[in-house]
């Protein structure tokens, strides 16, 4: 009895049309008292339906497999990114049926009325697609999918569970580093924002003499080898290899403010692998520090095959911590794993003129010693505030306090460039294209 409640009860659901069917029925039984020429008709009316509901009962529970739902789920999720899913069915009935899907979407996204509506003719097979954006780091957990079917009569719903609790982690943009990849590969790269470089001058490194040939750059032309050969002659130089670039993310307070769902730290964390990837491929060593109260994770500088899955492994576990940045500390873990100049690409966030002068000190004695680019963010909230005519007095206060921190960023970058430090202020969604681009500048002026 118990098995037979559970194999039926549990899984059938009334629709509106029933209560609709039911409505009419009792309406024409209290119409009889008033209308006796209606006879018999309400009875009749009864027993159809009663005949139509155990049909509609029969029709869809008579096959135990009635329909195949899978879903099909990545093996791992990229942050901030639109990423697809797709749910199969297939339709064992022979006849259409009307569906319905619940797919139990893990907590963080906060969404309860995930819900698709379909058609399915007789063995019919089909694909659904959607997207989710995640706006964090960790491990998001999948229920089962709620597959609730309807035959043409549509008086009663059979429900369908499939599939069991899966964890899917979500990692730093990894679609957003295959798209720069696959940017490059077909030189289209203007399309996202990277600008052309034009290198200053030749590369130190001297690669070997080749016969001239037309587009070769006559500047390089070797007379004594063309002298000895009889024939035009010139030196080919290839760009410096292994230089070492460091990523440095501050961990601390300041990095946990939100823009468009992900904190700043996500963005400087989507951004790090994006740079990082660019470095490998023009074949210099990507190294990762990270820094807050106290230094984080350390990845020394390499360009091993393995090493972007490193940085990414280590990216996948930082979180935001709620203290002030020690960059005495960030100081001292330089120059004990750094041992040759190196470009050091810092993102942090300063919010005012004392914030950045407690840290200066620090950030002179590291550009002493290497090529530092200090990244920070613009507040966009601010700057559309300073940009919206003001009606009152209130909104002239406002307006004033946010063109003053929009004037502070500034004079940041310029107190910064007086010590010689280069900085970029920036947009966190334009984040990623600006540091690439910065990076490109570095390496065709040959500043490292």
């Amino acid at each position: 009895m118990k098995s037979l409640f559970s194999k039926y009860y549990r899984d059938l659901f009334l629709s509106s049309r029933l209560f609709i069917a039911v409505g009419i029925c009792v309406s024409l039984f209290l119409f009889s008292f008033f209308l006796p020429w209606l006879g018999d008709l309400p009875y009749l009316c009864f027993w159809v339906f009663i005949a139509l509901l155990v049909l509609d009962f029969i029709l869809l529970f008579r096959i135990r497999k009635g329909v195949f739902l899978r879903r099909d789920l990545p093996e791992r999720l990229s942050n901030g990114d639109e990423n697809e899913l797709t749910i199969y069915l297939e339709n064992f009935y022979a006849f259409a049926i009307r569906i319905g899907i619940i797919d139990e979407i893990p907590f963080q996204f906060q969404k309860r009325d995930l819900w698709f509506k379909s058609q399915l003719k007789a063995q019919e097979k089909k694909k659904i697609a959607y997207t989710l954006r995640p706006t964090k780091r960790g491990e998001y957990v999948f229920g089962r999918v709620r597959l609730f079917v309807r035959s043409p009569l549509g008086l009663i719903s059979r429900r369908f569970n499939f599939g069991t609790e899966v964890t899917v982690p979500v990692y730093p943009s990894f679609l957003q580093l295959r798209k720069y990849e696959l940017m490059a590969i077909s030189n289209r790269l203007t399309e996202i924002g990277i600008k052309k470089i034009r290198r200053v001058g030749h590369s130190l490194e001297f690669d070997q003499v080749k016969n001239y040939v037309q587009g070769d750059d006559y500047r390089s032309l070797n007379w004594k080898a063309t002298a000895r050969k009889g024939e035009l002659m010139v030196n080919s130089y290839v760009d410096e290899k292994a230089q070492h670039m460091y990523c440095i993310i501050d961990k601390s307070r300041t990095m946990k403010m939100p823009f468009e769902g992900l904190s700043l730290l996500d963005y400087a964390i989507n951004a790090s692998l994006v740079l990082s990837n660019v470095a490998l491929i023009k074949e210099d060593k990507a190294g990762l520090i990270t820094i807050a109260e106290r230094t984080g994770s350390v990845v020394a500088a390499d360009r091993r095959a393995t090493q972007l899955g490193k940085i990414m492994s280590v990216l996948y576990k930082e979180k935001t911590r709620y203290l002030e940045t020690n960059l005495e500390a960030l100081y001292l873990s330089i120059r004990n794993v750094v041992k040759q100049r190196s470009l050091l690409v810092f993102f942090t966030n300063f919010e005012s003129m004392s914030a950045m002068n407690r840290q200066l000190p620090f950030l002179k004695r590291i550009a002493k010693y290497h090529l530092l680019l200090i990244v920070f963010f613009e507040n966009t909230e601010l700057k559309v505030i300073s940009e919206k005519p003001a009606r009152d007095v209130e909104g002239i206060y406002i307006q004033t306090i946010a063109e003053k921190f929009a004037y502070d960023k500034k004079l940041m970058v310029k107190e910064l460039a007086r010590h010689g430090i280069l900085s970029l202020l920036t947009p966190p969604d334009k984040l990623t294209v600006n540091v690439v681009n910065s990076y490109l500048a570095i390496k065709a002026q040959q500043k490292i």
